[in-house]
């Protein structure tokens, strides 16, 4: 069998020697020796014999975990793994998880159940109840026995990096702090671990600079949809209305606006922090397990409630600053003054209330969505296979998508509301401006905008992303 193998990938005696025994390809059972190399072709992507990175970040769905897999197997650091390589670390890691799997299983009978899962929880720090323990269970359980067996530990565990429980653990999770121009979402939820640490502040701190480097390359779209939505009735279609833009303020005008966008970042960002933190210990009480997807869409409602009721006047100034004409102020605080004593304080707040109602719908049907994309792929997965960044980016957009196409009409008569009455003393309501859209647009009238509001989503993603990623590997953050 040594020798089928060494066929298919020609390992000379002095790499293997280095790597491991002489003797230890001989010590392997028929079946290991089978399982391994099955496992070892499955992860050779280009069937050169050879494991690199490249291979198992296709693999694996994680640079990240990739790059560490390679780092521990790699024994000649060559940069890929040969086959003598694979098995032996793989053999290797696999005495770990059969300690890390003893020290759970207290009753020592094989396998490992809900309660003994609880209690390693517990033994961490980390409260569960029977209903978490399940679903974990459920993730490494193959024939539906609620328990797992050292099979279904070692298979899910196998390509993991970590020998430490806790790490084991850790790596169940995973979260990205991704920016699309959107302001409604629901903040994301951080470790106890990540809570000491201070990593919290850092995942806000990469996010706030991914946003804010998104926001200014998709300015312009995020300018054209302000005006199609304020003037839509005015502009027959895209083309004509970003014409008229460009003519009337220039290239530099494009990003009229973008300023006060970017400036609101860090404020919004600490406030919902904080607002979702506090939320989170009201709707949990004296309970010490995790928040279910619908006391998360609530408290991720308040918080979104109270820092948009909090950083408003800077949505009011981003859309007065976005339409402005040329000349017209000369910069924020001359908007800022020029608005209250034309229109007085009320008009900072102009459009606060369908714009809090569009959060409720924005954040429930955007958390539904992702969360349900996320778990079906997890649960059509039962090898352990968690979803990749590029998965989970796509669950992202498409809830992101979502939410907004169900709540776009409010945010439509948010912007319309926002901006300045030129017709004598502003007395519209959010109903009295529906209706008036209702009346004169139609149906359309109501989603005057999405479309460069979509073409903006994509390339938002990928540059947040990136900006985000390169952020985090400078502040030290890791994934968790």
């Amino acid at each position: 069998m040594v020798n089928a193998i060494n066929h298919h990938v020609p390992v000379g005696p002095s790499n293997t020697e280095s790597v491991m025994p002489p003797h230890y390809l001989h010590e392997l059972p028929n079946e290991d020796e089978l399982r391994l190399a099955k496992l070892f072709e499955s992860l050779d992507m280009d069937k050169n014999g050879k494991i690199d990175i490249h291979d198992l970040s296709i693999a694996l769905h994680d640079k990240e975990y990739a790059q560490k897999f390679l780092e521990l197997s790699d024994a000649t650091k060559s940069g890929s793994i040969t086959l003598a390589e694979f098995i032996h670390y793989v053999k290797e890691h696999e005495k770990s998880l059969r300690l890390s799997f003893s020290n759970i299983d207290k009753n020592k009978d094989g396998k490992i159940d809900q309660y003994e899962l609880i209690r390693a929880f517990q033994e961490l720090g980390i409260e569960i109840d029977d209903a978490e323990a399940i679903k974990l269970l459920k993730r490494m359980d193959k024939d539906g026995s609620l328990e797992i067996s050292f099979e279904e530990w070692r298979d899910f565990l196998l390509y993991c990096p970590f020998t430490d429980l806790h790490d084991l653990i850790k790596y169940w999770r995973h979260s990205t702090c991704i920016d699309i121009g959107e302001d409604m979402n629901v903040p994301d939820d951080f470790t106890q671990a990540e809570m000491i640490t201070g990593m919290w502040w850092r995942h806000l701190v990469s996010g706030g600079v991914a946003g804010a480097v998104s926001r200014t390359f998709t300015a312009p779209l995020d300018r054209l949809k302000v005006f199609l939505q304020v003037y839509g009735n005015q502009h027959s279609n895209i083309t004509t209305c970003f014409k008229s833009m460009l003519k009337e303020g220039g290239k530099r005008g494009m990003w009229r606006g973008n300023g006060i966008n970017v400036l609101k970042i860090a404020p919004e960002s600490a406030f919902k922090f904080m607002a979702y933190e506090q939320a989170k210990r009201l709707i949990r009480g004296s309970r010490t397990k995790d928040l279910t997807i619908f006391e998360r869409f609530m408290a991720g409602s308040l918080a979104g409630g109270f820092s948009q009721s909090l950083i408003y006047p800077l949505e009011v100034l981003k859309t007065r600053l976005a339409i402005r004409k040329s000349n017209q102020y000369n910069g924020i605080f001359d908007c800022i003054q020029k608005m209250y004593y034309r229109e007085g304080i009320r008009s900072f707040y102009r459009g606060y209330v369908p714009n809090l109602l569009g959060i409720l719908p924005y954040a429930g049907i955007d958390l539904a969505v992702y969360e349900t994309l996320k778990n079906n792929y997890i649960a059509s997965h039962n090898n352990g296979e968690k979803p990749g960044m590029p998965l989970l980016l796509a669950c992202g957009t498409v809830s992101s998508t979502c939410g907004q196409v169900c709540s776009y009409p409010l945010a439509l008569v948010r912007t319309r509301l926002q901006a300045p009455y030129l017709e004598g003393p502003d007395t519209r309501t959010m109903m009295s401006v529906f209706r008036e859209i209702w009346v004169k647009e139609g149906m359309v009238g109501l989603y005057r905008g999405i479309t460069p509001n979509f073409m903006k989503v994509a390339p938002a993603v990928s540059i947040s992303y990136v900006v985000y990623e390169r952020c985090r590997e400078a502040l030290g953050v890791t994934m968790s």
